[in-house]
């Protein structure tokens, strides 16, 4: 049989892909083909990598060897799967040559089967250099999945393909270490009108499942609700970070409601990651829990999390990370190491509840959720809203987290009007008032010890997040060893305590924490002076400031009195010249620097002020003071 297609008078020999099945020969066309083998009984050809079959002698009218091409079109195929095909009569020198593109079934990452041969269409994501073959991480719509290709023991395979390229990929469906792979047996990059629909399906389909779950807030809370299309943002961006194969790197607070914020975030992160990644080993590698000690972004961790980033991008071809700011990141303070960051485009969010600085932030932060921003204040913490923000990662983590926001609220002293529908909700879990003081207190106490550490597995156990076994005893433990501390701590510190009377009738209360205190060891300073100014307000019931400080800094607590701390601070930055000064925190509670040589003047100025502030009976501290 003689097929004969004709473009502009001139015929046409269609040229299979390579990876063309015989599904994809079609009777009445001719096929550019390349003799094989040479048997008595015929030629056999291929006319891809799939496609082989055998012209008998009978209809040959030269003489083949292996390498000749021919123009054939198809015969026959057999039950057997044998296929045969006829010459067709046409001269392969002189046809046109049109390459048939490939047509193959894509396969979702998350529909692979074990042992199946697939094709998967995707953007290469990450590319890691084993000792033995290359392993392209590939994400599509639905999930990422490593495809290993190798070209010898430690030699990149592919070389010409870069993150960020759209691929089509195909190749037999393994499963190692309990988790799917595709070994690859071939690797292209789309372009033109494939890599043009490839890109539109896999951006919809991003858009589709980044989109965070609509959740219910755990209490009704009228002050939450102008907080929740932030959190939505947030939660969106997390998501969408996951599902591009983007690290995330998360900074939060080292304290009771910094661990609140960032665990329960930590786990439901976990919980997408390995619902998306095929690689098991994937939120190891994609996640880290950084504590921070300051309440903001310190230059030597941001320097710290740049050299990592950028080691693990040129060591395992990772992108350059989100970096997630939990119970910190609102404040001036932050901006030189956000600048750092900016240079490499590193993209930040934060959710924090301490008095913000939003124009000197703002244009760096790609998301900034905080109360204050919305006409509310560090009541809210941020344990409260991280909680919910958790949930929209991954709403079957709700259970599981219903006591979190009312430890949140006491490891924070927070006077929400609200902590009391949250103290319920704990309640109904089976967590009374004394539980979860004592949770709080735990977590200050490791939080301490645990220094830069995330402590993955002892906080989880602490929160109750884990799977129980530990958690009563180990948060007896740990809260009997912190007040013990805070016992001897105290027992050596008040009979030190200066006490005085401002102008406005508030007590000041000031301790020399460098001093009068033990040093290196819990509770640090911050915690020092949050207790005495505990035992203070509740031996007084008036309004008390009390200041610990050191030789470059005071940490500050007040009850009852109308304090500004930011704004203190920024106007002790404009009136002292040469004070180093610096600072912040919520209002009623925070702390300042300032050079050593100026303590003195910076200290007496500070009072001052504090002895011009109104009284407010209804005004009380939030949170223990910040450790340094």
């Amino acid at each position: 049989m003689t097929a004969e297609p004709r473009i502009d008078g001139e015929t046409v020999v269609y040229e299979l892909h390579p990876a063309s099945t015989v599904e994809e020969v079609e009777s009445d066309r001719a096929y550019l083909a390349t003799v094989n083998g040479v048997v008595e009984y015929g030629v056999f050809v291929d006319l891809s990598e799939e496609v082989s079959g055998l012209v008998h002698e009978s209809s040959l009218e030269s003489d083949y060897a292996v390498g000749d091409r021919l123009v054939v079109t198809l015969e026959q195929v057999r039950d057997n799967g044998d296929v045969a095909f006829s010459p067709a009569g046409i001269d392969p020198e002189s046809a046109t040559i049109e390459t048939l593109e490939h047509s193959y079934e894509i396969t979702r990452a998350a529909d692979l089967d074990t042992g199946d041969s697939s094709h998967l269409e995707g953007e290469v994501v990450q590319i890691k250099q084993t000792g033995g073959p290359t392993v392209f991480q590939v994400r599509d719509g639905s999930g990422v999945v490593p495809c290993t290709a190798f070209e010898g023991a430690g030699v990149r395979a592919y070389p010409d393909i870069e993150v960020g390229d759209l691929v089509h990929v195909s190749g037999q469906v393994e499963r190692r270490n309990g988790g799917r792979q595709v070994e690859v047996e071939e690797l292209d990059v789309l372009d033109g009108e494939r890599e043009t629909d490839a890109r539109a399906r896999l951006e919809a389909a991003l858009d589709e499942r980044a989109t965070p779950h609509e959740i219910e807030p755990l209490i009704e809370w009228p002050a939450l609700d102008p907080l929740l299309p932030g959190l939505e943002e947030v939660a969106e961006l997390i998501r969408r970070t996951v599902l591009e194969g983007r690290p995330i790197r998360m900074r939060h607070h080292a304290d009771g409601d910094g661990m609140c914020a960032a665990v329960p975030v930590a786990i439901a992160i976990e919980r997408f990651i390995e619902a998306v990644h095929e690689d098991p080993d994937a939120a190891q590698h994609l996640l880290k829990r950084l504590p921070s000690k300051a309440p903001f972004y310190e230059m030597e961790d941001a320097t710290r999390d740049l050299n990592y980033s950028l080691g693990d991008r040129a060591r395992h071809g990772q992108k350059l990370p989100l970096l997630l700011m939990l119970d910190n990141g609102s404040t001036e303070e932050d901006v030189p190491a956000y600048e750092t960051l900016a240079h490499y485009d590193i993209p930040i969010a934060a959710v924090d509840h301490h008095h913000p600085d939003p124009e000197a932030v703002e244009d760096l932060l790609a998301a900034h959720v905080n109360p204050y921003l919305h006409g509310d204040d560090y009541r809210i913490t941020t344990g409260m809203l991280c909680v919910e923000l958790a949930r929209m990662i991954d709403p079957t983590i709700t259970d599981e987290l219903r006591h979190v926001p009312a430890v949140a609220g006491i490891a924070d002293r927070s006077k929400a009007d609200a902590m009391e529908r949250y103290l319920e909700l704990a309640r109904e879990e089976g967590y009374d008032q004394g539980d979860l003081e004592d949770i709080s207190e735990a977590l200050d106490y490791a939080a301490h010890w645990l220094r830069y550490s995330a402590g993955r597995s002892l906080i989880a156990d602490v929160l109750d997040l884990s799977d129980g076994q530990y958690h009563a005893d180990l948060v007896e433990f740990l809260a009997e060893r912190a007040q013990r501390d805070i016992d001897e701590q105290l027992d050596a510190a008040m009979p030190h305590l200066e006490r005085d009377r401002l102008d406005n009738g508030a007590h000041l209360c000031r301790i020399d924490v460098e001093n009068h205190a033990h040093r290196f060891t819990f509770p640090a300073p911050g915690t020092t002076t949050g207790e005495i100014h505990d035992r203070i307000v509740e031996e007084t019931g008036d309004p008390v400031i009390t200041i610990g400080y050191g030789p470059d800094f005071a940490v500050l607590r007040s009850d009852g009195v109308r304090l500004d701390i930011p704004q203190m601070v920024n106007e002790l930055v404009e009136e002292i010249d040469g004070g180093g000064v610096s600072g912040g925190g919520h209002l009623v509670v925070g702390s300042i620097k300032f050079v050593k040589g100026m303590r003195e003047e910076v200290l007496d100025a500070l009072v001052e002020k504090m002895s011009q502030a109104e009284l407010d009976e209804a005004l009380s501290s939030a949170e223990t003071a910040t450790d340094h």
